[in-house]
């Protein structure tokens, strides 16, 4: 069970990373130029040790972060999840009000990034 919830919710950290190939985000902004964006999600991203981890796609997840999870504190959440993959099953489960709330924003920014970083 518990290694259920481990695979879970690394899943959930990586659902970002997918592959795809689309080039322009729902607001028609170029992939491209996002590649470039830096912040939280682009360095936890680029540290993580993953393969696919470059600085197109990290730039990507954080133009999408910058659209999605716009507080410092919900960005400093979610790179905390490449870093702790366990973290965001304990946020996802959490009772804690905040948690359930960032959790929803949570979702939409990794919904968004897995169909605007594809293939990156």
């Amino acid at each position: 069970m518990t290694r259920m919830m481990l695979g879970l919710a690394a899943c959930l950290a990586l659902a970002a990373c997918g592959g795809g190939s689309d080039s322009r985000n729902q607001r028609g902004v170029s992939v491209e130029r996002q590649a470039f964006s830096t912040g939280q999600i682009s360095r936890a991203c680029m540290t993580s040790g993953r393969k696919a981890a470059n600085t197109r796609l990290c730039g990507c997840l954080q133009a999408v972060a910058d659209e999605t999870l716009r507080s410092r504190s919900d960005q400093r959440m979610a790179a905390g999840f490449f870093g702790d993959p366990h973290e965001a099953q304990v946020i996802r489960q959490s009772d804690n009000p905040h948690h359930e709330d960032f959790w929803k924003r949570y979702k939409g920014f990794s919904g968004e990034a897995e169909r605007v970083c594809k293939g990156l």
